[in-house]
């Protein structure tokens, strides 16, 4: 962890402010804070959010919001800063995406002020971005003059110029590393930044590399802007660290830290051999009943190999991994999410923050690392408040050490799989 000395913090400046000059009675972002804190809202449609967002929340298929959205929806669109954590598939994305869209600036008549990019979203990678993209382009469907552009490495960056210059973005969605490059280069101006989203920003902070980018980013940033921090996981030790980025920043944390708590997801282990996790495994998918499932491997060799195993066996798997250039990988990503395949095999790549609507299986062929990835990889199946299952392998003491610390840790006590499972259970109807 970097010394505070580095971090990005408003408390001085604030201070500052306050003994340079009081500031009247209803003015400055802070009292607008104090007043809304507490509003609720029952349904997408007391949000008041624009027609044009509510119409697309219905095409989306969206009927009643979860509870992050309910408690964060109401005071983003206010322009309140805001930290939030809450466990994968209760749609934090959403949150972020319609806030923003809701208050972005897009005038009939096109002037300055609203032809720059005035939305920026830093997620940790580029798979991430992209789909993040994609949610804005849903979610703007009646909203024909917003543009969104997605920058990430591994693309040529002539590509992003050509688009800053010719396209004129509202909304930028992007690793820091390209966006970081761009803004340095004055491609990318970020002077009219409205709203700073951090997604999975635990992931962004961690490290100090991907820290000091983001911090060098948020330097180049209004001073008066709206900040939005999201993660499944937030450590307490972290949390301070998000916060040095925010004003008054509402703090959200979704259920407790010990408790797992991915509704409607079935959650099973299986205690086998390393050489019988292939057997096991075509027999899972032979009885399963499933719109899509993904299979967790640990390493890219095994991905590629159990791949090849799978489509031997009759079973069209296709693969996304680290190895893989970075149009091969989002070209396989949307493959999967169009539905034109229906088992993935993959790294943990894919274990993060990756929404596909249609997967209700997720197996953990070799177990994860750690708790928190146990999370996120189990959190892929049963997502947007469906029905789901996940099925790990123990098969080592090592896989035993960390699943008995998944347990202990989110306080759950996860059964043996059955010979049968009743198919309801984990099968939206």
């Amino acid at each position: 962890m970097a010394d505070n000395e580095d971090l990005v913090d408003y408390d001085e400046d604030e201070e500052v402010a306050d003994v340079a000059g009081d500031k009247k009675d209803g003015e400055g972002k802070d009292v607008k804070k104090g007043h809304y804190v507490g509003i609720h809202a029952s349904g997408f449609k007391d949000f008041m959010l624009k027609p044009e967002c509510l119409r697309a929340v219905v095409d989306c298929g969206f009927e009643h919001p979860s509870e992050v959205q309910h408690e964060c929806i109401p005071q983003a669109v206010l322009g309140m800063d805001i930290v939030c954590q809450a466990k994968s598939g209760m749609g934090k994305t959403a949150v972020f995406v319609l806030a923003t869209l809701h208050q972005l600036n897009v005038a009939a008549a096109p002037d300055e002020e609203t032809t720059n990019v005035q939305v920026l979203v830093l997620c940790h990678t580029r798979e991430l971005a992209f789909q993040i993209a994609h949610e804005y382009e849903r979610f703007s469907k009646y909203l024909p003059d917003v543009k969104t552009a997605v920058f990430y490495g591994g693309v040529p960056i002539k590509t992003n110029r050509d688009i800053l210059k010719n396209n004129g973005p509202h909304i930028v969605v992007g690793t820091p590393g390209r966006i970081l490059g761009l803004a340095k280069e004055k491609s990318l101006k970020l002077d009219h930044i409205k709203h700073f989203v951090l997604d999975e920003c635990d992931r962004v902070l961690e490290g100090l590399d991907m820290r000091r980018d983001i911090q060098d980013i948020f330097r180049m940033t209004p001073h008066e802007k709206q900040v939005m921090m999201f993660s499944a996981t937030l450590s307490k030790e972290i949390r301070p660290v998000c916060k040095k980025f925010c004003q008054d920043p509402m703090e959200i944390y979704v259920d407790d830290d010990t408790k797992l708590t991915l509704h409607g997801l079935q959650l099973y282990y299986v205690k086998l051999a390393e050489a019988e996790k292939n057997r096991k495994l075509n027999d899972l998918l032979d009885a399963l009943e499933f719109n899509q499932v993904v299979i967790f491997v640990s390493k890219v060799s095994r991905a590629k190999e159990l791949n090849r195993l799978l489509t031997e066996c009759n079973f069209p798997s296709i693969c996304i991994h680290a190895g893989m250039r970075q149009e091969e990988r989002i070209a396989k990503y949307k493959s999967f999410k169009d539905f034109n395949a229906r088992i993935l095999v993959s790294t943990d790549l894919f274990g993060r923050g990756i929404d596909i609507e249609r997967v209700n299986v997720a197996i953990n062929y070799d177990f994860p690392d750690n708790s928190d990835q146990f999370l996120h990889r189990v959190g892929r199946a049963g997502r947007f408040g469906t029905k789901g299952i996940a099925i790990s392998f123990v098969s080592s003491k090592a896989d035993q050490e960390i699943f008995d610390q998944v347990q202990s840790r989110f306080e759950v006590n996860i059964p043996e799989l059955p010979d049968e499972i009743d198919m309801s259970s984990y099968m939206t109807t």
